[in-house]
């Protein structure tokens, strides 16, 4: 049973455990919308049976192996315009506390959590919600494979397959949303310019060539940054920059 965390200033507070769910982001919102949780609460779930990925990839994981979890925020401090630092200071906290077990962890952009030559060991899903321009609240959907070593997904890895050890996922998961809070309140300071130099010093291909592919044709072509927006910012072979959205390039 995952309990009221007593290390933390808001986050954890109020913790909704539940042994099984379809998406605990679908749980929240709800929860949210009703009345029955507010920024800091937390909804996590010992089995997920349909958790959702970027890009509205189902994201499959074994009951009791994993940390599936959703966080309310209300960062209403920032312009809409500004959401894709949430992105980054979320992707940062969490990376920051699994390299102790992941040396070579990186974040690919957007916001899922890969080990070069092993695969993804998990991923963000943020949904946010706003009322005109204001910003209502974010619910914050990370999915870790810790422990689950057989996957139907070829590319799918965990912190358990890679380094060989069992993790005691409640102890994780009161490290992890320690982690997150902090890196939550950086982003509440302005510390932003930090969180994205911090971003794409961890990113996936950042500054290397590598070949991908948009709209049926495959082009070489290196990283050199993310917009404010979150898009992907490449330059080409012929000194050319381009702009990515989401589901606008494939990596190959």
């Amino acid at each position: 049973m995952y309990k009221i965390l007593a290390n933390t200033i808001f986050l954890g507070k109020d913790v909704h455990f539940l042994p099984e769910c379809h998406s605990t982001n679908d749980t929240a919102l709800n929860l949210v919308r009703t009345g029955q949780a507010g920024e800091g609460s937390v909804v996590i779930c010992n089995h997920q049976t349909q958790g959702k990925g970027q890009r509205g990839n189902v994201w499959s994981s074994q009951a009791g192996m994993n940390l599936t979890f959703s966080l309310v925020l209300r960062p209403d401090f920032m312009d809409i315009s500004e959401q894709f630092f949430l992105n980054m200071a979320v992707s940062n906290s969490i990376r920051q506390l699994l390299q102790d077990y992941l040396p070579t962890l990186q974040v690919k952009w957007p916001n899922d959590l890969i080990v070069p030559g092993y695969g993804k060991i998990g991923g963000v899903l943020i949904e946010n919600t706003f009322s005109g321009k204001e910003w209502e609240f974010a619910v914050v959907g990370i999915g870790l494979n810790i422990n689950q070593v057989a996957f139907e997904a070829g590319n799918a890895a965990s912190v358990k397959a890679i380094t060989g050890s069992e993790i005691n996922l409640q102890e994780l998961f009161r490290l992890l949303i320690t982690q997150l809070e902090q890196g939550y309140i950086q982003l509440k300071k302005g510390r932003w310019k930090e969180i994205k130099a911090e971003y794409l010093n961890r990113l996936y291909r950042n500054q290397i060539w590598a070949n991908y592919s948009a709209n049926g044709e495959q082009f070489s072509a290196k990283i050199v940054g993310v917009t404010t927006e979150g898009k992907l910012e490449m330059e080409l072979e012929n000194g050319d920059l381009i702009v990515f959205g989401l589901k606008e390039v494939v990596f190959q």
